[in-house]
C-alpha cells in the first residue's frame, strides 16, 4: 500500500521516503467542509481514548466509538454515519417515542442557542417582518425524528403562526455551500418538517436551483423576493391567514 501525504497535513509524512503527496486535503478533511462542520467537533464526540487516532484519520469509513451528547451508551459508527447520520440509536428511538411525539412540530425557544447568521439572512428577517409579525421568542421546532442526533431543528426564520419556515441558501464564498451533501441535509431537514405539519420556503440565491415548488430562486435577496415570500405563504396557508398577521401599511399624511 502505497502511503499518501495530503496538502491538509494529515496523512503520511511528505518528506518520507516513497510517501505519494497530494495537492488536495483527505477524503475527511473534504467530507468535514462539505457538511460544515469541523474536526474539533468531532473530536468532542468521539471516545477520549481514540482522539489521537482521529485527530489524524483521514478516511470516512473508519469506525469509531462516539458520546452521545443526551448521556446514552457510547455507540460505534463510522466518520461519514456521524457526519452525515442520526446519532444513537436510543436517541432515535426516543424521537418517536409518545411523550417526544406530542412535542413534534411546536415551536419553542432554545436558550443559549448559537448560530452562524450571515447579514443577508438578518436582512431576510428585517424584510419580512416589514410585511408579516414575526415572533421573536421562537428559534427551533420540535421534530419526530432526529436531525444530527437532535429532535429538533434551527430554521433561519420560522412563522409559527403559519407553521412555515423560510430558509435562505446561497452558495456563499466557497460557491459550494448548500450543494452536495449539504443540500441532501437541507432536504432532509424540510422533510423532517413537512412530517410535523410545516412548510419550507427556500430562497434559493446566487445560482443554486430549485429543490421543489416552495423554492424562490433569485440572483439576490431582494424585496420582490420577500413578496414572493409572502405570496407563496398566501398559496400555502391561504390569504386570510396571512392577512392576520401582516404589518398594516403607514398611514400617509
Amino acid at each position: 500500500m502505497v502511503a499518501v501525504s495530503f496538502r491538509c497535513g494529515h496523512g503520511a509524512a511528505p518528506d518520507d521516503p516513497g510517501v505519494l503527496s497530494l495537492r488536495r486535503a483527505c477524503p475527511l478533511c473534504m467530507l468535514i467542509d462539505e457538511t460544515h462542520r469541523t474536526r474539533a467537533e468531532l473530536l468532542r464526540k468521539v471516545a477520549p481514548g481514540q482522539r489521537s487516532a482521529l485527530a489524524a484519520e483521514t478516511r470516512i469509513g473508519t469506525s469509531y466509538h462516539w458520546r452521545c451528547s443526551r448521556g446514552h451508551d457510547r455507540y460505534e459508527a463510522t466518520v461519514s454515519d456521524v457526519l452525515t447520520g442520526t446519532g444513537c440509536a436510543k436517541c432515535r428511538a426516543g424521537a418517536v417515542a409518545p411523550a417526544a411525539l406530542r412535542e413534534a412540530g411546536l415551536p419553542f425557544m432554545k436558550p443559549g442557542l448559537r448560530t452562524a447568521t450571515s447579514m443577508t439572512e438578518q436582512r431576510l428577517r428585517t424584510l419580512l417582518a416589514e410585511r408579516i409579525r414575526l415572533h421573536h421568542r421562537v428559534n427551533a421546532v420540535h421534530i419526530a425524528r432526529t436531525f444530527f442526533g437532535r429532535r429538533e431543528v434551527w430554521p433561519d426564520v420560522i412563522v409559527p403562526q403559519l407553521r412555515i419556515a423560510v430558509e435562505y441558501d446561497d452558495p456563499g464564498r466557497s460557491r459550494r455551500a448548500h450543494l452536495g451533501l449539504k443540500e441532501a441535509s437541507d432536504l432532509e431537514k424540510d422533510e423532517a418538517l413537512n412530517e410535523v405539519g410545516w412548510e419550507v420556503i427556500r430562497i434559493r440565491a446566487g445560482g443554486l436551483e430549485s429543490l421543489g415548488s416552495n423554492s424562490i430562486v433569485c440572483r439576490s435577496l431582494t424585496p420582490a423576493v420577500v413578496d414572493a415570500v409572502v405570496d407563496r405563504m398566501r398559496v400555502l396557508r391561504g390569504h386570510a391567514a396571512v392577512e392576520a398577521i401582516t404589518v398594516a401599511a403607514p398611514a400617509v399624511s
